[in-house]
């Protein structure tokens, strides 16, 4: 599983994705920073 944290001014959004690409996908809809990171 791969999840997405959005920051956001106070607080964060998280997503999860099955697969790599589906969230590097979602990572361009957004200006704020993110961090990608895989989990078992």
């Amino acid at each position: 599983m791969w999840v997405l944290t959005v920051f956001e001014q106070d607080t964060f959004r998280i997503f999860e994705f099955d697969n790599q690409n589906e969230a590097t996908m979602a990572i361009k809809n957004f200006k704020q920073p993110t961090i990608l990171t895989f989990t078992m």
